[in-house]
């Protein structure tokens, strides 16, 4: 149980105490710049530990207490997530709140190319990317708790500014792609057709988990992001894979998508739509919005690398995704893909 970041002998007595006596492991899964994550065998309980990070955290961030509620809310749907077992705000245990949720045994690929899958498969597994998407947002907030998760209305507006002014504070180097999008979003945005939904926030091929033969989605992970926002927004970030190459982000442009069985950006979209009656069609504003909130992460990645406040050590491979994503919406609003 090494690499831990607080003592295993207090979750034993707190599971122990709340489940029985019984044997511990914990293992801490590697990767991320999100809340420690850790596979918790207890006795014959399979479960996964979310916690926030040790140390100050800026407000608002690493809510952890959020990811559950929304695991609270949609597993009794019938949504595609792992079962909730408890939420545990202490800190005295494990040091921050933390929350456990079932382990769940399937497939996950960690990019777009599905390079692990049979080819046969990868046009299936794409559509059940699309069906687990469309399920997800038929939820209605409201109806499941969730109807104060965030503001609802004017969702495009509000991320387009509150981007921006991270853009705009970022000490890192300019990059004159993310101004030219940060502008164009901004005339170009769509009038607010009144649509909420619960957003994911960060919807693509590695944050989820398929069934261990079947292309069906069994488990939507990673819930960091989420918040009330417009659908349209989860498709384009899932729809960033036709847009960029597989060493920016994980995306599928430049491949052959026939020789590799993989679908077209078209056709996954329409899968989509399929499952979501009277929707909006996907534009390409939001294409170029998702690619540009993605780059303005990624450049905050850098800037907190730089300033000692992010995991990893190395800030030019982070700023260089931002501007290759950054270019890439580019070339979305110029017609070029």
């Amino acid at each position: 149980m090494s690499g831990l970041d607080f003592d295993p002998r207090h979750l034993s007595a707190f599971l122990s105490d709340r489940f029985g006596p019984a044997t511990l492991d914990v293992q801490r899964i590697a990767g991320g710049q999100s809340n420690p994550t850790y596979f918790v065998t207890h006795g014959a309980r399979r479960m996964v530990l979310r916690k926030q990070p040790n140390g100050p955290i800026l407000r608002g961030a690493h809510a952890v207490d959020r990811e559950y509620r929304v695991l609270a809310a949609l597993h009794p749907a019938g949504v595609p997530v792992p079962r909730p077992v408890l939420y545990h705000e202490d800190p005295s245990v494990l040091g921050t709140p933390f929350y456990l949720m079932d382990r769940v045994d399937g497939r996950v690929f960690p990019d777009g190319a599905l390079a692990d899958a049979d080819p046969a498969e990868r046009r299936a597994l794409w559509m059940g990317l699309a069906d687990a998407m469309a399920a997800m947002h038929a939820v209605r907030p409201d109806a499941v708790g969730l109807g104060d998760f965030g503001k609802p209305g004017n969702y495009f507006e509000r991320q387009i500014s509150r981007w921006s002014r991270q853009w705009q504070e970022s000490s890192s180097e300019p990059i004159p792609e993310l101004d030219r999008l940060a502008a164009w979003l901004v005339e170009n945005q769509p009038a607010d057709d009144g649509r909420v939904s619960l957003a994911h926030g960060d919807y693509r091929m590695g944050n989820v988990i398929f069934h261990p033969t079947e292309p069906r989605v069994i488990a939507i992970l990673d819930w960091e992001l989420s918040t009330l926002g417009h659908p349209l927004a989860d498709l384009g970030f899932c729809c960033m894979a036709w847009h960029s190459a597989p060493e920016e982000y994980g995306g599928i442009l430049g491949l052959d998508h026939a020789a590799l069985g993989l679908p077209s950006e078209a056709d996954f979209v329409a899968r989509y739509m399929a499952g979501s009656p009277g929707m909006a069609p996907l534009t390409t504003f939001h294409l170029a919005f998702a690619l540009f909130r993605f780059a303005v992460i990624w450049v905050g990645i850098a800037d907190r690398v730089r300033a000692g406040t992010a995991a990893g050590a190395d800030a030019t491979r982070h700023m260089d995704m931002g501007a290759r994503l950054a270019r890439r919406g580019v070339e979305v609003i110029e017609g070029k893909h």
